[in-house]
């Protein structure tokens, strides 16, 4: 099978853009599941949450490491020690 990177789409008169199956399919895109589309300079971009998740993950294991001050709870702990303080 050949793999499809680019082709010719025309936007509807409503805004609405279809994107081939094979492409959906290639980064994850189900039918009614959440997407984040971003503006890029002239791009747009269209990732699945799963993906953002992931990516915003492995940017934190980069930045934090396997820290334990470094993890979710620990920060929601600390928001809560602060709650309780005022």
């Amino acid at each position: 099978m050949h793999a499809m990177n680019a082709i010719h789409g025309r936007v509807s008169p409503s805004g609405r853009i279809s994107l081939p199956a094979e492409f959906r399919k290639a980064v994850g895109l189900h039918e009614g599941g959440d997407v984040v589309v971003e503006l890029a300079g002239d791009e747009i971009r269209i990732r699945s949450i799963d993906a953002v998740v992931a990516r915003a993950q492995k940017l934190s294991r980069r930045i934090l490491g396997d820290r334990p001050e470094g993890s979710v709870q620990a920060f929601l702990d600390e928001r809560k020690r602060e709650a309780e303080r005022e």
